[in-house]
């Protein structure tokens, strides 16, 4: 009795430990909310319940930072916590939650996995080759480009799941010896996983941040941004990213292998043994150009998630793909994660917690520039930035989208500078899905991601800082 004791103690201690940051949260959170206001957010309309969304921010970002639980746990934590304490009503919640943007999400996640269902990614591979030829350099940079152009419509952990096989392929039909392809590995990876991550602002579809970001500047009042005025803000600066990416890459990761010629017969063995491309292949073409034409010309007219929502029932319609493989292979948890930060970005706007952060951030930065446009952006490009190597890019863009929109200036301009910034998650294994995709391999090291990640951030920043002063001003 007494050895099932102590065990049950020790079973107890190591849940302690193991979930010590979820019970920390917990702790400061009720002391939180015991505690009254602060001072300053007496002038707003309702400084209880800006208060209480900011204890909920808090309690989020803790707990995606520590992950002692699962997203969508946090998620959920999200939404219930709104109710709760009093913020608003759970059919507010819910409304705020089911938005056009979450159909756009799960539609477009659904899409991917139709894709991926009829092979294609592989004959995108052998494309990709007889493009750039078998030098490891124009690999890479064909890797870079085509990686980011994919993910401006597919979603880059999509893209980078897709394209990882293919780099693998090259790396291990070179040498089995993983020393020996370990700098050719890193070079080839990282271009995947950093081309899609680049490649995510391109257009509205390229991730659910650029969709939040567009649904603050509707719901805050500030207009409305089409597809085709998204693609002209974010993709000079995307054109001009992927040449400096890869002189990075390139300076960064030096393999001695300078040409792959075994590799890449290898892989064209291995397409060819596929077969000619049949019908559904081309279908599944046909109805997702079909949707992206939908997402320009329609988008505003019926809503960009329900356009999605059209391709995934036309996939299910042809029969192109059963509804066990989206169901199994649709990453629920992402859906729910989006939803949740939709939710709470609107409980930051309407509780004036935004304005209340902004005119905090912006006060301690008077000293330095007073009320310059060029503080107010640098500002909005760093904190997105930083914030979204520590979160997913859609909770970064969540949290500060409000408070960006909030510091003034411009608004359209500083809500694309902070959705654009939030592709800049370089700098650690968990700071987005595709580093986490690459790392997965088991060929790259935690290192590396610093390495070569600060060197995209700091060209990244200065890049979309020229391009916010140089060219939006002409749009």
């Amino acid at each position: 009795m007494l050895h099932i004791s102590n065990q049950a103690i020790a079973n107890v201690l190591y849940w302690i430990r193991q979930k010590r940051w979820l019970l920390l949260t917990i702790i400061l959170g009720i002391v939180l909310y015991l505690l009254p206001a602060p001072s300053g957010m007496s002038d707003l309309s309702h400084p209880d319940d800006a208060y209480h969304t900011l204890i909920i921010v808090v309690m989020a970002l803790i707990l995606i930072i520590s992950e002692p639980v699962p997203l969508p746990a946090v998620a959920m934590m999200i939404l219930i916590l709104q109710v709760v304490f009093g913020i608003a009503k759970p059919n507010e919640v819910a409304s705020n939650f089911m938005s056009d943007a979450v159909f756009f999400i799960m539609g477009s996640l659904m899409l991917a996995v139709s894709i991926v269902k009829q092979g294609l990614d592989s004959r995108l591979a052998l494309g990709i080759i007889r493009l750039t030829g078998n030098k490891t350099w124009r690999i890479a940079a064909g890797f870079t480009t085509i990686c980011a152009l994919l993910s401006s419509f597919i979603g880059e952990h999509t893209v980078t799941a897709m394209m990882m096989p293919v780099g693998l392929i090259l790396v291990r039909s070179t040498s089995s010896d993983p020393k020996k392809v370990a700098v050719l590995a890193s070079l080839l990876l990282f271009s995947i996983a950093y081309g899609s991550a680049m490649g995510s602002i391109g257009t509205p579809s390229g991730g659910g941040r650029n969709v939040i970001m567009m649904g603050y500047w509707t719901e805050f009042g500030h207009g409305t941004v089409s597809y085709l005025q998204w693609m002209k803000h974010a993709y000079p600066m995307l054109l001009i990213q992927i040449p400096l990416a890869v002189i990075i890459l390139l300076m960064t990761f030096r393999p001695k292998q300078r040409v792959l010629d075994t590799a890449v017969r290898k892989l064209k063995v291995q397409v060819t043994k596929g077969g000619k491309m049949q019908g559904r292949e081309y279908l599944v073409i046909a109805v997702f150009m079909g949707v992206f034409l939908g997402w320009v010309f329609l988008g505003h007219t019926i809503g960009l998630g329900i356009i999605a929502l059209i391709g995934v029932f036309m996939y299910l319609a042809f029969g192109l793909v059963d509804w066990s493989d989206l169901n199994r292979n649709t990453n629920w948890g992402v859906i729910l994660l989006f939803g949740a930060a939709i939710s709470i970005g609107m409980q930051i706007n309407d509780t004036g917690l935004a304005k209340w952060i902004a005119g905090g951030a912006m006060d301690g930065l008077q000293f330095i520039a007073g009320d310059s446009p060029l503080l107010q952006i640098t500002v909005a490009i760093l904190l997105s930035a930083i914030l979204t190597n520590f979160l997913s890019n859609a909770a970064a863009v969540a949290v500060i989208g409000p408070i960006v929109l909030n510091m003034g200036g411009d608004p359209i301009i500083m809500g694309f500078a902070a959705a654009l910034a939030s592709a800049f998650a370089f700098l650690t294994v968990v700071a987005s899905p595709t580093c986490m995709i690459i790392h997965s391999s088991g060929l790259v090291k935690r290192g590396d991601f610093l390495k070569a990640g600060g060197k995209l951030f700091i060209m990244s920043i200065i890049v979309l800082l020229l391009v916010s002063q140089l060219l939006w001003p002409l749009y």
